[in-house]
């Protein structure tokens, strides 16, 4: 049976682009379904999903979006229709892949339709504002999106645009014959998400081996933001059946407006699914607060929580963290417990005393042991009285606390798994 892709375009303006795209990608063998999510007018080709169609699932009317001059209102509409819409094709059977082209707008509404589909399924955006910086991030986000620079815009049918659209019908329809579909778990050992960055890697490694060794499968996430967003996501597709949250840094990042900020929904999609979840204060001993020319610059955020004036690590220029304050570990500590107090699943947290991470250990560069000693009591005030909280005479890269975190956990899922047999 052959495979289906998706095409997503703008059939007002980019009908012929898309026709000829269309045509490559059914002379390799596959199914094409064209989307038109256009606004402007009627497409100058037949699509197999209408325009009006998408607005409608929308919650709008084609005729309205068309009359409207306000792009910034309706885009939206068509974004969430066509996001429903190859949902659909999905469960049908007639999605194994997806491909757009187009400039910054359709490159923005494109990959937004993107992020509905999961993990594992061919993404391809085809875009000429591809590498500018300060969109690159946005357009992906933290999904498995592969992004091919046009370099120039695809505007009619030219050797340009024609090289452009013939490698990249190669390219989807080649993600599509390897790709078996959204990911699933397919291991007969239990799988478990783990977080780690540079100053955890040694109790991470640790942990890791430990887990294997006891029969686990490890999938480790880097907590720079991304990488632990990711890993929410991927908690709530039900891939996993534990948490070793070694380091979630990223939501004292977001409290303070760090560079590892993970948005607001960090250390929740675990208790939402009720698996078992073991937990360091790992990265709440620092800010990220890079490049340092942003101190120079009189940068709000160095300006606001004044932080020429803590302790601060600068391995260069662009990776420089700083020493959180206090109070500061006490409102992550409350904030942490609001979240974790709404899980359905077995939780712990374990404390290191002796440093939260390779930086605030004995003669380390954030080394702070007061300001660390006040992080407990503020959690468990907060906290749910059945959720354990320990504090242990350990340095977090120890291989003694990664022991202790790996028995915690592998008691707790076995549990789990046991209750659901």
């Amino acid at each position: 049976m052959p495979k289906h892709i998706v095409i997503l375009g703008s059939l007002d303006t980019k009908g012929h682009e898309a026709q000829y795209l269309k045509a490559l990608i059914e002379a390799q063998g596959f199914k094409t379904v064209l989307v038109d999510t256009s606004i402007g007018g009627e497409p100058s080709l037949q699509p197999d999903v209408s325009s009006e169609e998408v607005a409608r699932l929308g919650g709008g009317n084609i005729r309205d979006i068309r009359a409207s001059r306000n792009t910034g209102q309706v885009t939206p509409i068509m974004i969430k229709g066509a996001g429903i819409k190859v949902q659909e094709l999905l469960a049908k059977g007639l999605l194994d892949g997806i491909i757009a082209f187009g400039g910054a707008s359709n490159t923005t509404s494109a990959t937004s339709v993107m992020k509905a589909l999961p993990f594992g399924i061919p993404k391809l955006m085809v875009s000429s504002t591809a590498s500018m910086p300060a969109y690159a991030a946005k357009y992906i986000g933290t999904k498995d999106i592969t992004m091919m620079h046009s370099v120039v815009d695809i505007s009619g049918i030219n050797d340009l645009t024609k090289a452009v659209l013939e490698r990249a019908a190669g390219a989807i329809c080649g993600m599509a014959a390897a790709s078996s579909g959204p990911v699933k778990p397919v291991s007969t050992s239990p799988i478990i998400a783990m977080t780690t960055f540079k100053f955890a890697e040694e109790c991470g490694q640790h942990a890791m081996d430990l887990l294997e060794k006891k029969g686990y499968t490890v999938i480790p996430f880097h907590a720079q933001g991304i990488g632990d967003s990711a890993m929410e996501e991927l908690i709530e597709q039900g891939l996993f059946h534990g948490v070793l949250d070694l380091v979630p840094a990223g939501v004292i990042e977001e409290l303070l407006g760090g560079n590892r900020t993970t948005g607001p929904h960090r250390l929740e999609a675990a208790g939402r699914i009720g698996i078992p979840q073991v937990y360091t204060p790992c990265g709440f001993d620092m800010l990220s607060c890079g490049p340092l020319s942003r101190r120079e610059a009189g940068d709000p955020l160095w300006t606001t929580l004044r932080l020429s004036e803590r302790k601060i690590f600068i391995p260069d220029e662009f990776r420089v963290q700083a020493r959180t304050r206090g109070d500061e570990v006490c409102r992550v500590a409350e904030v942490v417990a609001r979240k974790l107090n709404e899980s359905k699943g077995p939780v712990k947290f374990f404390i290191p005393t002796r440093g939260w991470s390779s930086l605030s250990t004995k003669g380390g560069d954030l080394y702070e042991p007061l300001t660390d000693a006040l992080f407990a009591p503020a959690l468990r005030k907060h906290l749910r009285p059945d959720i354990e909280v320990s504090e242990l005479p350990m340095e977090l890269n120890s291989p003694g606390f990664a022991e202790v975190l790996v028995t915690a956990l592998d008691g707790m899922t076995r549990e789990s798994l046991g209750n659901k047999a």
